[in-house]
C-alpha cells in the first residue's frame, strides 16, 4: 500500500483512491457511515482528520467484501468482527497457497438479506437524501421495515446513476416498466400456475425464469440498437 512520504497512514480521500478499483461503489459517505456504525475505528489527527493504517484498510476491505460477495447485513458483519481473529480482517493464506479464483460473474442477489434503511444506504453508497428520494418516487418500497438483496442491487445501481446526474424521479419509469412487465409475465404463465399440482408449479417457476432472461436479452439488444449512433 503506497503511503505518503511524510506519514505512515492514509487520509480518507487516499483510501478511496486505494480501493476504488476493487470496490467501485465506495464513497466517503459510506466510509463515514461504517465508522458511525462502529465497524471501523480509524484514529484521528489532532485536527480531527481520520488516519487509516494498513490494519484499517484490511478491515475495510473485509467489510466491503462481505457486503458485495455475500450480501451480509452490517449486524452480522459486526458480530463476525467482534468474534473473529485477526481484528476482523481476512486471515492470510499460507505461503505458497494458490489464490482462489473469483467467479466470472457475481452471484445472484440473496433475497434473504435483511437490511434496515440506514444499512441499505450505507451498503449502496447513498446519501440520506438520495435514499429518501428513491422511497418518495416508489423505487424502494416505503412500507418495508427491512430491505432484501434485490433492493440492495437496485440501490447500488441507482447510486451509480446518480453520479451521472440522474435523479430519483428519472428512475420512476423503470419502476413502472417493471410493474407492467411482471404483470405481463404473470398473464403468460397463469394457465400453468392455475394448476395446483407440484409439477405445474415447478414448470411455472422455470418458465418465469426463462421468460425474464429472454426479455432482458431483448431489452439489452433494443437499447444497444437505439444507442448505436451515440457510441
Amino acid at each position: 500500500m503506497p503511503l505518503s512520504r511524510q506519514r505512515d497512514y492514509l487520509s480518507i480521500g487516499e483510501v478511496l483512491d486505494e480501493i476504488r478499483t476493487e470496490f467501485p461503489d465506495i464513497s466517503i459517505s459510506k466510509i463515514r457511515f461504517l465508522e458511525s456504525e462502529g465497524l471501523i475505528e480509524p484514529e484521528r489527527t489532532p485536527s480531527g482528520y481520520r488516519k487509516f493504517f494498513p490494519k484499517d484498510l484490511d478491515r475495510l476491505r473485509y467489510i466491503l467484501g462481505l457486503q458485495r460477495d455475500h450480501f451480509l447485513p452490517l449486524k452480522v458483519i459486526k458480530e463476525r468482527i467482534a468474534g473473529g481473529a485477526n481484528g476482523g480482517a481476512p486471515v492470510p493464506a499460507p505461503a505458497g497457497a494458490p489464490t482462489p479464483a473469483r467467479p466470472a460473474t457475481p452471484p445472484p442477489p440473496a433475497t434473504e438479506v435483511s437490511m434496515a434503511a440506514g444499512e441499505l444506504a450505507g451498503a449502496a453508497g447513498l446519501s440520506e437524501g438520495e435514499l429518501q428520494g428513491l422511497i418518495e418516487y416508489g423505487i424502494l418500497d416505503a412500507g418495508k421495515t427491512a430491505y432484501d438483496g434485490d433492493d440492495l442491487v437496485a440501490a447500488k445501481a441507482a447510486a451509480g446513476l446518480f453520479r451521472y446526474g440522474v435523479e430519483p424521479r428519472h428512475l420512476r419509469m423503470y419502476r413502472n416498466f417493471a410493474e407492467r412487465e411482471s404483470a405481463f409475465f404473470e398473464q403468460i404463465v397463469s394457465p400453468v400456475r392455475s394448476r395446483k399440482d407440484p409439477e405445474a408449479q415447478r414448470e411455472a417457476a422455470r418458465s418465469i425464469t426463462e421468460i425474464a432472461s429472454l426479455a432482458q436479452q431483448f431489452l439489452d439488444a433494443m437499447v444497444r440498437s437505439k444507442m448505436r449512433d451515440l457510441l
